[in-house]
């Protein structure tokens, strides 16, 4: 029986009812030891039943950190399923289980495909309940894997709950937080369990279970041994105990004990609690005995090698902690940040000597970052600050990781002050050290538009010794510097230098790669930022970088959107925003948004455009994000030229010319718009600044887009057929699909006004299909309205069946329509199949079809980055 828990039982029950219905859910249940998490995991097994599948895993204190170990006595049930999944996934989950001779975790991302599908089709016959106890002693991959999983599941019949202490919280799941038990409550349970004791004591023996303890000490020792080895490899296994100076016997009267089972060369426990009970009812002793023995057995694996030679140290211990440092190393290009961060923690936990160990513990600090664990790098960063062998390199190592946590939680001059700091700090021993310190605070500087504070971080950069390098450095900051300067051309020139230069060096940060590719879309160069970011968020997925992944995908969803791919950008934002949030970092939640307030106001949506803005401007309000403010403003202006409203577009607009960012090159769509305004409104003048600003912009890029928008302007000012002609060629070669419509409607009018009805309607009608297919509303309906003026005899309206659809329902949908099977859709979109089955359901009668043949007679177009 279980008290005091009403509440709780009724929220799992409530989702267990909810998983049976084809809505799959993923709980955490967190409470401080000995509060009755455990026991609520085992209400669920009995409120499920018999009719549901029920697999289970428990995390084992101070077991060893064994990559993906946890997923194995998991999925352990379910091994017989994997051959029915995708090659790659199938090859991915056999590695875990040992089966197939390649590293675990190869690709991270399919892995967690791997365990989407294959829960998926363990629900196809039966509810699945997946029970974690003790999650937060799981080795961090199977964590991160399960985590990820979970967040995937949409449709299924699946359940997973994982139970944790505290240190568990903040993984962005719905959570059941245990509260202590009431005094009354608490009385209860002990007479129960006095009762329950006294029951025991006096039972007959004769019903009791053939329990391992009633075996001899070799049969212990060998179900120790098959609970220490996390893989259960038969021959491993075999091989310890042969170093233990035991035979096949000691395995085989285990076996007897029913606690184990051996078969086709692995050992497995038939309840995966029982082996979590072996390891921690197991004399300290023996355990280090076990772990030693592994060590000695398990020479061809280097990582689990090194786990076990931590596991069996009693004290400082300089070979395990190097043995640990190559697991970190390797982790953080294979198995992800996460598992980097612990194998860096223990190792500095091992290192005798404080130098070592501080050094360690600032790798572990900065892996925790790059996992998105903000919490746990700032506690690694103040112990190391704080021990006897810390550095200036440690301490400014430290610094960028506080930066980056104040920075992404919105307070960028804290930031800035931080890694000024830590570069006085390092100066004299390391100032190329220093001048990346310097380096980041002058961008965080930047992104509050304080140009002063930008060159004192590089009038400081200057006084360095900084020897052959110097003028690549000095050139990141100047070239921000310069790009506010009436010299365009030397800010360009600059920033493309450092562009090329940092892209040719093999080991640079996601940071610094971010920083990057925000300065070549600044200078005007999104192609090339686009394809810096889109490879860098493919691998901040692959190892798992949440830290990092935010400011990555806001970067990319700011550069799709200014190249006109909305549906991309979208994408991008909202899943930033989503691991932003799971991470607490509110500065990445406004950048996204404010990028999200320009698709709505594209799109015509008004009431989603001011709510983005509002969020917006509160979250860059911290520390005033001037970059973020000044999306927001634009595209509060965009949404009023949208809908005719000049006059408070225009007032906008010339506003933020007024900001100290103005110049910054993704502003030439900013430029364009007030032209755009200021020409409507009938007022010349008020066009000659942004003007001169596009002619000086394309003097120093050369940049055909840029030449587009220049002679988009001209034609609007000097009524110049040729420019507008010129300006969609330019466009059409660039792809730039949104911009290409926007300037084939002013032409149309000017056609219209002209007279030449004929050739307007037809570059009318082509205006209007782009901003159909790109939901941009506002536009669309303006275009309709110049094709009534032209003499359209019937202007067409918006019904493309395809707007009907959600943006992961188009997705499927077209993916379906080129042939693709459920199984290879879900792999494309890191779906379940049974996601994508639930996407078609819908999908079919809002397009009108009844299967996947009917998809050939729809127009799926709409909404893409290209022009049809």
């Amino acid at each position: 029986m279980l008290y005091g828990r009403v509440e709780e039982q009724l929220q799992i029950r409530a989702l267990l009812n909810g998983a049976a219905a084809g809505q799959s859910a993923v709980m955490l249940i967190v409470a401080e030891p000995g509060t009755g998490k455990s026991a609520l995991l085992n209400l669920a097994a009995r409120m499920a039943g018999n009719s549901w599948l029920v697999l289970r895993c428990a995390g084992i204190e101070n077991a060893p950190e064994a990559p993906l170990g946890g997923l194995r006595p998991l999925l352990a049930p379910a091994i017989g399923h994997i051959g029915g999944l995708p090659g790659r996934q199938r090859a991915e989950l056999l590695a875990v289980f040992g089966v197939l001779d390649m590293p675990p975790a190869a690709d991270r991302t399919q892995v967690v495909i791997g365990v989407v599908a294959l829960l998926t089709e363990l629900s196809s016959t039966q509810p699945v309940l997946c029970l974690i106890d003790d999650a937060h002693w799981l080795d961090q991959t199977s964590t991160e894997v399960l985590l990820s999983a979970a967040r995937r599941l949409r449709h299924e019949r699946i359940a997973i709950l994982l139970a944790g202490g505290p240190e568990f919280s903040r993984h962005g799941l719905p959570e059941l937080r245990l509260a202590p038990l009431g005094v009354a409550t608490r009385g209860v349970l002990a007479a129960a369990r006095t009762t329950e004791l006294r029951d025991r004591a006096t039972a007959t023996p004769m019903g009791r279970r053939n329990d391992i303890v009633d075996r001899p000490e070799s049969a212990q020792t060998a179900v120790l041994v098959a609970a220490t080895e996390e893989t259960g490899d038969l021959d491993v296994v075999l091989r310890v105990l042969a170093h233990l100076g035991l035979t096949v016997d000691a395995l085989e009267a285990a076996e007897r004990s029913g606690v184990v089972t051996v078969m086709n060369q692995s050992i497995d426990f038939p309840n995966p609690l029982e082996r979590a009970a072996v390891y921690r009812n197991a004399p300290f002793t023996q355990r280090l005995a076990v772990h030693a023995a592994l060590a000695a057995a398990l020479t061809d694996q280097p990582d689990r090698r090194a786990w076990h030679l931590a596991a069996a140290a009693t004290g400082p211990d300089e070979t395990a902690a190097a043995a640990l440092e190559a697991v970190a190393r390797r982790a953080a290009t294979r198995t992800g940040y996460a598992g980097a961060a612990t194998a860096w923690e223990r190792a500095a936990r091992l290192s005798p000597d404080p130098i070592a160990r501080a050094g360690r513990l600032a790798a572990a600090a900065e892996a925790a970052l790059d996992a998105g664990q903000h919490e746990r790098a700032l506690e690694l960063a103040d112990e190391t600050v704080h021990s006897m062998g810390a550095r200036p390199e440690e301490r400014a190592r430290l610094a960028i990781v506080r930066a980056r946590v104040e920075f992404d939680r919105g307070s960028l001059r804290a930031a800035y002050r931080l890694l000024v700091d830590g570069a006085a700090d390092l100066a004299s021993v390391q100032p190329r050290f220093a001048a990346r310190l310097l380096i980041g605070a002058a961008t965080a500087a930047w992104t509050t538009g304080d140009l002063s504070a930008v060159a004192t971080a590089r009038i400081t950069m200057a006084e360095l010794d900084l020897g052959q390098q110097r003028a690549p450095l000095l050139a990141s900051v100047d070239g921000l510097l310069a790009l506010h300067s009436n010299d365009h051309a030397a800010g360009v020139r600059l920033i493309r230098t450092n562009v090329r230069h940092t892209r040719s060096q093999p080991s640079s940060r996601p940071t610094v790669l971010v920083a990057v590719a925000n300065q070549a879309a600044a200078a005007g160069d999104l192609d090339d930022a686009r394809d810096i970011l889109v490879e860098l968020a493919r691998m901040c997925r692959e190892l798992t970088m949440d830290g990092s992944l935010p400011a990555v995908n806001g970067a990319l969803g700011t550069v799709e959107m200014l190249l006109g791919h909305f549906r991309e950008a979208e994408a991008a934002l909202t899943e930033g925003v989503r691991i932003a949030r799971e991470v607490n970092q509110p500065n990445r939640v406004g950048q996204a948004e404010s990028i999200l307030a320009v698709i709505a106001a594209i799109s015509g949506d008004e009431e989603r455009c001011r709510k983005l803005t509002k969020h917006a401007l509160c979250q860059a309000s911290t520390d005033f994000n001037a970059i973020d403010i000044a999306h927001a403003e634009w595209a509060l202006g965009l949404l009023d030229l949208g809908y005719g409203r000049y006059e408070a577009a225009i007032d906008r607009f010339e506003a933020l010319w007024e900001r100290p960012d103005r110049a910054l090159g993704q502003w030439i769509h900013l430029m364009s718009d007030r032209v755009e305004t200021a020409v409507r409104l009938r007022s010349p003048d008020r066009a000659r600044e942004p003007i001169a600003a596009l002619e000086q912009w394309f003097a120093a890029t050369h940049s055909p887009w840029i030449q587009a928008h220049l002679l988009r302007c001209r034609g609007m000012l000097d009524g110049n057929g040729e420019a507008y002609a010129r300006a969609l060629e330019l466009h059409a070669s660039e792809q730039r699909w949104f911009d290409h419509a926007r300037t084939a409607l002013l032409y149309g009018e000017w056609l219209r006004r002209d007279r030449s009805k004929t050739k307007a309607r037809s570059v009318l009608r082509g205006a209007w299909r782009t901003f159909e297919r790109l939901y941009a509303e506002p536009w669309a309906e303006r275009a309709r309205t110049e094709l009534r003026a032209a003499g359209e005899a019937a202007a067409p309206a918006g019904s493309d069946p395809a707007a009907l659809l959600t943006p992961q329902e188009l997705q499927v949908v077209r993916l379906a329509a080129a042939g693709a099977t459920n199984k290879e859709i879900a792999t494309r979109l890191l779906l379940s199949p049974k996601t994508v089955a639930h996407h078609l359901y819908r999908a079919f009668p809002k397009l009108g079809v009844t299967n996947r043949n009917g998809l050939a007679r729809v127009d799926l177009r709409r909404g893409s980055s290209g022009e049809y």
